[in-house]
């Protein structure tokens, strides 16, 4: 060991000892600040089944023990003592439930609803080709102003999937053409559902696809995770008034209340880089004219190092956590909602969320949805980019008008307009986008495959 080794062996000692003084001294837990690694927060918080959550979900099943426990195949005695609680709840226990009510097991289910990253080597043509693997064909490009780029790429003309870059200027002095780096995938909420029809095609799930992005550099800016509600578990009635009478906490101190009974309430809890949002998801959608099995959706909208935490802890082989039981840990540690109000010295303990929860009772429906959540399944809902919205807007609109031309005698002049009219480009791109779809699907029914098609993929 040389004399400099000797001499920098104390000092790097006296340093690793006053980091661990002010690691105590600030509370901030293990940020591993050495690593370079910037969590969440100092430990999330892991919600777990208790007897009050067996009893709520056998009431809202509608049977009494003995029949529960019958379609279980345990004693009543057992789920006598679970219910008093003088016996442990087992994982298996709960894993039997869910096998035994299907509908149960399917009640929630947990999905990425906005994805966006951002390539700073990449150009739009070099995402779409090297890390989203689309046909470069599909893409429309166009000019945009939008967060002080030039050019946006859209899939099949629509802001559903599309990518933001530089085009390439010619420079006025040497003449040459100059391309200028940095990209920004984005994949909004239908984007997803259609980029995950790719990733099947492709052979694919989402922890392949942020592999692959992170070997090209890709930084994620936003990451929307949406927890759905399809058993009705949640009142958006109830968390509104929860939210008037201040019987709720969140680790932040930034909330409001959107909407009305009639159209549909929306609560926001937070700001960037995290926001918690809870809405009932069937009514703003039949707004829209659609429908859905959804009845409230619970979203978790995480900006930059927010988002890059969740997909680090879902790669971290130590924890071998699941993506659904990331984003409740999560849901868990940063909103609760009570039966009684909060008083205001409560908010004011040193260790708050533990004060809260050890005296106030918990709003049973989200303390169960926050504790059943982590045995539901984080999903890929493929779907196909397709003329349907087209074809929905035809019927609706435009067929009754027809008919009224049709049945005033007009119906040559409006066959001779359709067959002489000429499609603009982007049009013509949305048709060869459908055609080359038709012809994927029919290239893969020569394939004996006898499975049936699934509408849901787990994600591993």
């Amino acid at each position: 060991m040389t004399s400099e080794q000797r001499i920098d062996t104390p000092i790097k000692n006296a340093v690793a000892t006053e980091l661990e003084k002010l690691i105590d001294l600030k509370n901030v837990g293990q940020y591993q600040l050495l690593k370079g690694q910037k969590t969440m927060t100092q430990a999330l918080n892991t919600p777990t089944l208790t007897k009050n959550h067996v009893i709520l979900i056998r009431q809202l099943l509608g049977v009494t023990q003995s029949e529960l426990a019958n379609k279980m195949g345990v004693s009543p005695r057992t789920l006598w003592g679970i219910e008093n609680g003088d016996q442990k709840i087992s994982d298996r226990l709960i894993n039997r439930l869910l096998a035994v009510y299907p509908d149960l097991a399917q009640s929630i289910e947990v999905q990425f609803d906005w994805v966006s990253l951002t390539f700073p080597d990449l150009t739009s043509k070099q995402v779409i080709n090297e890390v989203l693997s689309i046909q470069s064909d599909l893409f429309l490009e166009r000019q945009t102003s939008q967060n002080f780029y030039t050019r946006e790429m859209a899939f099949a003309g629509e802001k559903n999937i599309y990518i933001q870059d530089f085009a390439p200027i010619k420079n006025p002095e040497t003449q040459a053409i100059e391309q200028k780096y940095g990209t920004t995938l984005y994949l909004t909420g239908k984007g997803t559902r259609l980029f995950e029809k790719a990733l099947l095609e492709q052979n694919m799930n989402w922890r392949n696809f942020f592999e692959k992005a992170r070997r090209y550099r890709g930084h994620l800016t936003r990451l929307d995770i949406a927890i759905n509600d399809k058993w009705g578990l949640l009142d958006m009635n109830d968390l509104v008034k929860a939210v008037q009478e201040k019987r709720f906490w969140s680790k932040s101190k930034s909330y409001a209340v959107h909407g009305n009974v009639d159209d549909g309430w929306t609560v926001n809890f937070g700001k960037s880089p995290l926001v918690i949002r809870a809405y009932d998801k069937r009514k703003e959608q039949a707004s829209k004219g659609f429908d859905t099995d959804i009845q409230n959706r619970v979203e978790l909208e995480l900006h930059q190092d927010k988002a890059e935490y969740v997909i680090d802890e879902w790669f971290n082989q130590d924890n071998k956590k699941t993506l659904t039981e990331i984003s409740f840990d999560i849901l868990y540690t940063y909103l609760w909602f009570t039966n009684q109000p909060i008083e205001k010295k409560l908010l004011k303990a040193d260790k708050v969320r533990d004060t809260i929860e050890s005296s106030v009772e918990p709003m049973p429906a989200w303390s169960l949805l926050t504790a059943l959540g982590h045995k539901m399944k984080f999903i890929r809902q493929p779907k196909e980019q397709s003329v349907e919205r087209i074809e929905k807007w035809v019927l609706t609109s435009v067929v009754p008008s027809l008919l009224v031309l049709k049945k005033t005698g007009h119906w040559a002049e409006v066959i001779e307009a359709i067959n002489s009219a000429e499609l603009s480009s982007e049009q013509q791109k949305l048709v060869k986008a459908t055609m080359i779809n038709a012809i994927t699907q029919a290239s893969q029914k020569l394939n004996l495959n006898f499975e049936k098609p699934k509408k849901r993929y787990q994600e591993s």
